[in-house]
């Protein structure tokens, strides 16, 4: 999720044991972040492998009876042939593959991540008190709830007579999450927000399968050991929930790695942007899933024109724009020293004050005029143009105060 090395607030005293404490954490963080990257990567790739394998099924002339179609494939020097049926055949092997554990652990150690990178560190990472002054308690409260909401809106909307549609549905799980990430860029800073779209994509994606797509399956299995004929609605409604994780997995993606980039986090209408994200991600997926279907290309090509709209509108959304100095506005190395010592070097120095730091974001250090012209750009993209920094803007700095740090840079 974030990607700044940061510790919980300490309590014990003594340098000694806040450095510890600091690289404790720092471990905890890389490898909650490897685990979550590992079972990710194998649940986003049987996704796309079983929608793409679905989309590539046909129909041949000699069937085993209950098939729906087959499919023929190369990899690794050797061939497979794979058979599909809609409900389940007549018997069932005892060594039955079940895939689920890729989505769980991908939420567990997503949600580890949430906890360690902004639930420890509220005040750093998910509060920014020029948007909503709230206490960590608060923060985490909203959070949790909000997964859990999200949830359950989306759980009625596809049990509903609207989810008998899928272009309705399809457009009412826009506007939940587009309506989502309005909430959250009302109430958390500009990364929490962000983090917190993904999150409440990620708890959609991973409830479809822990609540709907296996209990569906098991139920189905349960019929045919009971000899008793499947019901055919159970395996539509777990394909339904399949195709939408399938749907919001690039979007999603795009999320989770959304904090390294503040042009996204910190535009002044980031929700916004999620929602040509979602535009894009969907009809690049869309695109990619009709092309595995063998589909006409006339057919599908219109997602191809959506998906170079929706780009280019965030990119002209997220240009950088001419600083705003007045005119004649002159800045003395003293004063933008004093600035960056009230705002910046509790993190940016050589030995950090902050407690949730044991060393310097990134080996960015902002002691000195000389460091301070050396990450200029940082500096403007970050915290002159954007509001990333400071993180949550625990010390209050002012769009006053950007404009001066913004003019002293300029004239450098």
């Amino acid at each position: 999720m974030a990607g700044a090395r940061v510790a919980p607030a300490i309590t014990a005293t003594g340098p000694n044991s806040a450095k510890m404490s600091a690289f404790v954490v720092d471990w905890l963080n890389l490898l909650i972040r490897w685990s979550h990257l590992i079972v990710g990567i194998g649940w986003i790739g049987t996704s796309f492998y079983f929608i793409a394998l679905d989309l590539s099924l046909k129909k041949r002339e000699q069937m085993n009876p209950g098939v729906y179609g087959t499919a023929w494939e190369v990899h690794g020097g050797g061939f497979y042939h794979v058979e599909k049926y809609l409900v389940a055949p007549p018997a069932l092997p005892s060594d039955l593959i079940w895939y689920k554990w890729e989505a769980y652990l991908t939420w567990v150690s997503g949600f580890l991540l949430l906890i360690v990178q902004y639930y420890w560190n509220a005040n750093s990472f998910l509060i920014d008190r020029s948007v909503l002054p709230l206490l960590p308690s608060q923060a985490i409260v909203i959070s949790m709830l909000s997964l859990v909401g999200g949830w359950l809106i989306y759980d009625r909307l596809c049990k509903s007579s609207l989810g008998r549609s899928t272009p309705v549905l399809a457009v009412c799980l826009f506007i939940l999450i587009v309506g989502a990430a309005y909430l959250f860029t009302h109430v958390f800073s500009g990364r929490g927000a962000f983090i917190h779209v993904g999150a409440f994509i990620g708890t959609i994606m991973a409830v479809n399968v822990f609540g709907i797509i296996v209990p569906n399956q098991r139920k189905i299995v349960a019929s045919l050991l009971a000899h008793e004929p499947p019901d055919p609605r159970l395996g539509a409604i777990g394909k339904q929930r399949s195709v939408h994780n399938n749907y919001l997995t690039l979007p999603v993606l795009l999320m989770m790695v959304s904090n390294h980039y503040p042009f996204l986090t910190s535009h002044p209408q980031s929700w916004m942007i999620v929602a040509f994200i979602l535009l894009l991600g969907g009809s690049i997926r869309h695109f990619l899933n009709r092309h595995e279907a063998h589909d006409p290309f006339l057919k599908f090509a219109w997602t191809l024109p959506v998906g170079i709209v929706a780009l280019g509108v965030l990119i002209s959304m997220t240009a950088p724009k001419p600083l705003e100095i007045a005119p004649g506005m002159t800045v003395s190395d003293a004063d933008v020293l004093a600035l960056t010592a009230k705002h910046c070097t509790m993190c940016h120095a050589a030995k950090p004050t902050h407690d949730g730091f044991d060393a310097p974001p990134k080996g960015v250090m902002l002691q000195t005029t000389a460091e301070l012209v050396q990450h200029k750009d940082q500096i403007i993209a970050q915290a002159v143009q954007g509001r990333a920094m400071p993180l949550g803007n625990e010390h209050g700095m002012t769009d006053e105060e950007r404009k001066t740090l913004g003019a002293w840079l300029q004239s450098h």
